[in-house]
């Protein structure tokens, strides 16, 4: 059958300038099912899955300056199975979206806000925020699951008809950020979360059957900004970044970060179900860190590979449609100036030192897949989205070889923006054998047409292009995370 458009949301959106509010970042107002869409190439008939996108998309105008991270959730999916796809895209339906819908207005005030100006309480690390769930998103318990960075309640939805299922019974009153991560081996969801009070962030395990099973405090100096977590087979990894809300401004309800510089990385390593006291803390040299790779235990070392910053204090933007007085903190959205480059960290349990490694001293690149299957033990190939310079969008996936040093890539041209691309193995067990055995997915939005997407690569060979490109009924912004998972993982 054609697109079959489900729902137009009315938008109270004036024309702006923002560069959040244009171009690929352009909000997306409608829900549709399709199949029968056009294909360029031919869809792997060994591909069977479904591909999960998050994105942000604002429909009224902000309280104060916005900020993309504000956008409400929508989630984007293209199933695929016997060579053909399927694709759906609706709002996350969370409490602010929805009373937001029956105001006709913004009633929370974003990041770049003061929450003094939010009409009503609301949620959140920083307090009197929307929950947008509009960050990261998984899959768990046959569920997907999206969340929110700066903390909320964490919404389900079913995998294949994107049926709203309310939020998760298992998160705690201090909510769960972003980057929750699923054990595929023992079915268990581990997370944490982040606030202004004392203890400042406490970690969690949630069982394959979705009841918390674990939940302990993992004391900080103070309030902090953390965005991810990694594991391995018997540990869980957290961090104590020093980039956070300058204290003697937080005392006056002003929430502006700052980069300390002079203050050490600490990364709290905790056995998956150990206490607080358990908690063992390394230091690093400083920096930020928006996401980990992989984790895994070699000998008596722990290993983490993510993405350093080079320049986690970036200059200001001057562009049109930015105030000036938010250009700061829009550069540090821009990854391309933040300097994300490929990075390893190794922490000794048995004598407690730490030390590191760049894994990659020429690329700039960040958010990163692995073949899930080798998540918490070593991996060999990564697939990383590269930035466009000026502003948060990718222009590219780049794959490296850990072993050869080796690196390709496929990029997806002028005027085309990608999104997060996982790894999606073959309907074979061989991609647990052949780690690079499989495909990578993204959806690209490409402004020379106003139009998107879905890509099929080769993970073997992404520098040759798609061997699928499916064109999507409408034009989707661009966003954050995605993730990838297959018939097993959604029942």
């Amino acid at each position: 059958m054609p697109a079959k458009l489900i729902q137009g949301f009315k938008s109270t959106l004036q024309p702006s300038r923002h560069p959040y509010l244009n171009g690929a970042w352009t909000p997306c107002t409608t829900e549709y099912d399709a199949d029968n869409m056009e294909v360029i190439g031919d869809i792997p008939k060994d591909l069977s899955g479904v591909y999960i996108r998050n994105t942000e998309n604002p429909l009224h105008e902000a309280i104060g300056v916005y900020h993309p991270f504000d956008g409400d959730g929508m989630i984007h999916t293209m199933s695929f199975k016997d060579g053909k796809a399927v694709y759906k895209n609706r709002f996350v339906r969370t409490e602010g979206f929805m009373r937001e819908q029956e105001a006709q207005r913004s009633l929370w005030a974003g990041i770049a806000a003061n929450p003094a100006k939010s009409e009503l309480e609301g949620w959140g690390a920083r307090g009197r925020m929307k929950d947008a769930s509009s960050t990261d998103v998984i899959v768990h318990g046959g569920e997907i699951l999206s969340t929110f960075y700066m903390c909320g309640e964490g919404y389900r939805l079913d995998p294949s008809s994107l049926e709203h299922l309310g939020t998760a019974a298992w998160v705690p009153p201090e909510g769960v950020s972003a980057h929750p991560k699923v054990d595929l081996e023992t079915g268990e969801l581990l997370f944490f979360n982040y606030s202004k009070k004392a203890p400042y962030m406490h970690y969690g395990v949630v069982g394959a059957d979705k009841k918390l099973k674990h939940y302990i405090p993992v004391p900080l100096p103070g309030p902090r900004m953390p965005h991810d977590m990694a594991f391995t087979k018997n540990y869980s990894i957290l961090i104590d970044l020093p980039v956070f809300w300058k204290p003697e401004l937080l005392e006056q309800g002003i929430h502006s970060a700052a980069y300390y510089g002079h203050m050490p990385t600490r990364f709290a390593i905790v056995p998956r179900y150990g206490s607080t006291e358990e908690i063992r803390w390394f230091e690093a040299a400083p920096t930020f860190v928006l996401h980990w790779l992989n984790a895994w235990e070699e000998g008596d070392e722990i290993v983490v590979d993510g993405y350093f910053q080079e320049n986690p204090d970036p200059d200001p933007i001057d562009a049109p449609g930015v105030d000036k007085r938010f250009g700061k903190l829009l550069a540090n959205i821009d990854g391309y100036s933040l300097g994300t480059k490929l990075h390893r960290w190794r922490f000794n349990l048995r004598t407690g030192k730490t030390t590191e490694e760049r894994l990659d001293d020429e690329n700039l690149v960040e958010f990163g897949m692995i073949n899930q299957r080798y998540t918490g033990r070593p991996n060999r190939y990564v697939y990383s989205a590269q930035w466009e310079p000026g502003w948060f969008l990718f222009s590219g996936v780049m794959k490296h070889d850990l072993k050869t040093g080796d690196t390709q890539s496929y990029q997806f041209g002028k005027g085309r923006y990608g999104s997060e691309a996982p790894f999606a193995p073959r309907d074979s067990e061989s991609s647990i054998q052949d780690e690079d055995d499989g495909y990578i997915v993204s959806f690209i939005t490409d402004m020379n047409n106003d139009s998107s997407e879905c890509v099929v690569l080769d993970a073997k060979d992404i520098a040759a292009g798609p061997v699928a490109r499916i064109i999507l009924p409408h034009r989707i912004s661009s966003g954050t995370h995605a993730t990838w998972a297959g018939l097993g993982e959604i029942g």
